[in-house]
């Protein structure tokens, strides 16, 4: 029976009755976290009372519990990597943790997750980090309600604010990132969630996927970043219900595809953005029931897409609704509303008995000569592109809408 309860423990199964509380104060015995981690055993609880901690590289290598009561703060003094966890089943909760040291060979980390399983970071605040919470070679992992922010001026000087390497099963839950370089990163990571974040004022990217597959990202916001969202060389993602709001730019977009195929975009808001969506080489993409509003362009979708499918959209005041480099389509918009539409519905089935054509004359122009944008509220800009509309000669002919709704759809 001892040698089974032994295992447990050693698989980061902590049972209640061998459990042992240890306070951490300078009122208390044990004064030091580095002293607690030494003597604790696996399963233990060490609670670490308010106060300022300057420990170097706290290394939690046995299945504990780590509990900051009235905000402990962990002091990095620019220097270490301030926590890193290299056991399971490890839990940390309810410390200020700051001023991590920096180095881009190294890659230093507020916490580092190595190697482990079943670790759950949650309630905690991380300040001017390098990287926030770093987690490699990682399963089952839980990162829920902390809060990151860091003060990054340019990409090449601070890291992500949470950062995920070839791992599996992890849950990015309730978190709010500002100031670092992309706020959530994946790459090489596996059937995951990213819900109910908040990543806003980041340098490149609110959140950045690569090679990362059958994951999924729901209800988040993704506001203010350089670049929005990028989800590059990658299958089996599901986009449904966030909000990419005011990503503006000369190369920015609420969300970018590149290389992704067998995914579906449902249910999100792109709200001023330079463009709401870009896709490249995207193929076999579902965009069902979102919402595109103030974008400057709503979607652009280049030759190198196929199979994209875009049905029962709103398309409300962008200044382009749809923009393509080619002339062969090869994908399909159908039940969309646009308040550009200008059509009739004598059949009163509540869609337009004439084809809508997102594609506007002016939008192809400012494909090939950009300077042309400043024509853009001409009149006679206006003229020519109601004149494409009836008689398509430049636009792509077979890229319409033949049954657009005439009112908006509820989202």
């Amino acid at each position: 029976m001892k040698l089974f309860w032994c295992c447990l423990l050693g698989l980061g199964f902590p049972f209640p009755g061998f459990c042992t509380r240890i306070e951490v104060g300078s009122n208390k015995t044990v004064k030091s976290i580095q002293k607690a981690l030494g003597i604790a055993k696996a399963g233990d609880q060490i609670v670490v009372q308010s106060g300022l901690y300057k420990e170097k590289n706290l290394v939690i290598d046995k299945s504990v519990e780590l509990i900051g009561v009235g905000w402990p703060i962990l002091d990095g003094e620019g220097k270490h990597e301030i926590i890193s966890i290299k056991a399971n089943g490890v839990r940390l909760q309810g410390f200020r943790i700051q001023h991590s040291g920096y180095s881009t060979l190294q890659d230093p980390a507020g916490i580092k997750i190595y190697d482990s399983r079943n670790v759950t970071i949650s309630g905690n605040e991380l300040t001017d980090t390098f990287f926030g919470i770093y987690v490699q070679y990682s399963q089952k992992c839980t990162i829920i309600n902390n809060k990151l922010t860091a003060y990054g001026t340019q990409e090449q000087e601070i890291g992500n604010g949470i950062h995920c390497w070839k791992s599996d099963s992890l849950t990015i839950s309730g978190n709010r990132i500002t100031g670092h370089r992309d706020g959530i990163y994946f790459e090489f990571v596996t059937h995951s969630s990213i819900r109910q974040n908040i990543s806003e004022g980041n340098l490149r990217y609110g959140l950045h996927f690569m090679f990362s597959h059958n994951d999924a990202y729901v209800g988040n916001t993704f506001r203010r970043n350089g670049a929005g969202v990028a989800v590059m060389f990658t299958h089996g993602v599901t986009m449904k219900q966030n909000r990419f709001e005011e990503n503006w730019g000369d190369a920015a977009y609420g969300l970018l595809l590149k290389e992704i195929s067998d995914s579906r975009i449902e249910g999100n808001h792109f709200t001023r953005n330079t463009s709401g969506i870009y896709m490249e080489g995207a193929n076999r993409i579902e965009v069902c029931r979102n919402s595109f509003s103030q974008n400057g362009w709503a979607m652009k979708v280049q030759a190198s897409c196929m199979d994209v499918q875009v049905e029962n959209n709103n398309f409300v005041g962008n200044t382009f609704d749809v923009a393509t480099n080619g002339s062969l389509v090869l994908n399909r918009f159908d039940g969309n509303y646009w308040d550009k539409y200008e059509g009739y519905d004598l059949n009163r089935d509540k869609m337009g008995d004439v084809p809508f054509r997102p594609v506007s004359l002016f939008a192809v122009i400012i494909e090939k000569i950009p300077a042309a944008m400043f024509l853009l509220r001409s009149i006679i800009t206006t003229l020519i592109d109601k004149s494409e509309r009836v008689i398509p000669s430049i636009t792509p002919g077979d890229l319409l809408d033949t049954r657009p709704w005439m009112k908006p759809l509820r989202i």
